[in-house]
């Protein structure tokens, strides 16, 4: 999966200027100008790694000479104390940009580790783990790549490339028949339309509205079941609403189509992934 490059290299120009400011005075102090390193990158617990080639990124905008070498590539699985990449040239840029390579390298390494446990637990299912807009502000599009390095599926991106009838829009509406009409309206139509329900019927409310996919917001799994009797097929079901991992594989087993869990984005830990440096030549 391809990042935009233009859009990596926005949020890294926001990370350094929030981080490096007008220099790394530290560095900048202490290491010579001409001074040149070689550093390694490894992980300190196993997991599923992406970010490379955005760490990659980091260093080559700090200083376009800078060698980066990927042992792994994204998406890969990784163990303790394994080599994921070599970085080498300008030590300031090296030291400098070390910190924000890192925290992004972590957060989205997290994010794959804990997609990539949930998938392996439905790998007899044809249910797909999907994410949530519960995204960190300016870091939506890389954790979605994260999602997808870790084998998940991408939900909407925005508020614009999708219709998702929530309860309020329901309200306001009055009634979902309602406001699937008024999105058919006003919605291109190459637009799938997604209505969320809280109980069977509205379930046949959303049937009747010809909504594509239905999302079954909080049910427990007798109310599930039920629920895809009722569709037969006839809409997608995506499951959702506080689903933990202990759950999945029973919710998959009633026929679901999609589980969509916000926690693989807003609330994970990141993987401990550190970069150590080699001796410091002067050219």
């Amino acid at each position: 999966m391809e990042l935009n490059k233009w859009e990596l290299e926005d949020l890294i120009k926001k990370a350094f200027a929030e981080d490096v400011k007008t220099g790394d005075v530290t560095t900048n102090s202490i290491i010579p100008a001409e001074a040149v390193t070689t550093g390694y990158i490894y992980a300190k617990e196993s997991g599923v790694v992406a970010g490379l080639p955005v760490a990659e990124t980091v260093f080559k905008m700090l200083n376009l000479g800078i060698t980066f070498i990927p042992f792994k590539q994204d998406g890969d699985k990784i163990e303790a104390e394994e080599t994921l990449a070599q970085v080498s040239g300008e030590a300031r840029a090296v030291l400098t940009g070390e910190r924000v390579a890192l925290n992004l390298l972590q957060r989205l390494s997290g994010i794959a580790t804990r997609t990539a446990r949930i998938v392996e637990l439905l790998t007899y299912y044809n249910t797909k783990v999907v994410d949530t807009r519960k995204t960190t502000p300016g870091l939506r599009f890389l954790e979605k790549y994260a999602v997808r390095m870790g084998g998940g599926h991408n939900h909407r991106f925005g508020l614009y490339d999708a219709v998702l009838i929530k309860d309020n829009h329901i309200k306001v509406a009055g009634g979902i028949m309602k406001a699937v009409a008024m999105a058919r309206q006003k919605a291109p139509h190459t637009m799938k339309i997604e209505v969320e329900v809280e109980n069977l019927e509205g379930v046949r409310e959303a049937l009747e509205a010809r909504a594509e996919i239905i999302m079954l917001d909080n049910m427990d799994l007798e109310t599930m079941a039920k629920a895809v009797e009722m569709v037969n097929g006839e809409a997608l079901l995506e499951a959702s609403g506080g689903i933990q991992e202990d759950q999945v594989v029973e919710i998959a087993k009633l026929g679901i189509d999609l589980i969509s869990i916000g926690a693989l984005t807003h609330s994970v830990k990141a993987l401990d992934i550190s970069l150590d440096v080699g001796e410091i030549k002067t050219r």
